[in-house]
């Protein structure tokens, strides 16, 4: 068995326009901020050691009525814009042929995953699409990922699994899982540290 994990955000969609977005509506609902621009969302979140909360709405943490507001804007927000990078349905194609079994783990909830993936058209190629929500944690602790290959009776031993991320937190999570991690650079984030780095979705293939 060969199984591939995907992270959803900066990996197989490009979804900063309506996550900067519904950002923004918190911070002028809220707090009257001025808006970010997308290039500093995007900066902020693949900071390996960040406090979000403070960066975007000056707090410490998030308050309930600010991820109530978000995530009620970002409900309908996460359809808008989206767009799945180039070479991604292709190279999903190619390996939905080769039999590899195919899954998401984000670190955003399942319900927006699966209505972002669902709407781009692409969520037939995946047999889970995994949110912290589901898995009780979000990467890089591994739970995710576990729940992943558990369900698909993933054996160390006789199997082989590779987890594609643009963020630290994924080749960590994937290390800590006992897989392969594989930073992707076409994404959020241009520079990264993995078992493998990758320019360009095809070359996934070249490496299973």
């Amino acid at each position: 068995m060969r199984v591939v994990i995907f992270d959803m955000d900066g990996t197989l969609v490009d979804s900063q326009h309506d996550i900067t977005c519904s950002i923004n509506y918190v911070r002028a609902e809220h707090y009257g901020l001025p808006p970010l621009p997308s290039s500093d969302v995007v900066h902020y979140i693949n900071m390996p050691v960040r406090n979000l909360p403070e960066l975007f709405y000056g707090t410490q943490t998030y308050e309930a009525r600010d991820r109530a507001l978000f995530e009620a804007h970002y409900h309908e927000q996460c359809i808008q814009n989206p767009r799945v990078y180039p070479g991604i349905e292709a190279m999903l194609e190619v390996l939905a042929e080769q039999e590899i079994r195919l899954a998401v783990a984000t670190n955003a909830p399942s319900i927006f995953a699966n209505r972002m993936i669902g709407h781009l058209g692409i969520g037939g190629y995946f047999e889970q699409i995994i949110g912290p929500d589901i898995a009780g944690a979000s990467k890089p602790d591994p739970a995710m990922l576990h729940h992943i290959l558990n369900a698909m009776g993933f054996d160390h031993r006789s199997h082989h699994a590779w987890m594609v991320g643009d963020n630290s937190k994924d080749i960590d999570a994937a290390r800590a899982a006992g897989i392969t991690g594989v930073f992707s650079t076409w994404g959020f984030s241009a520079e990264g540290e993995g078992d493998a780095v990758i320019d360009h979705p095809v070359q996934l293939l070249e490496l299973l």
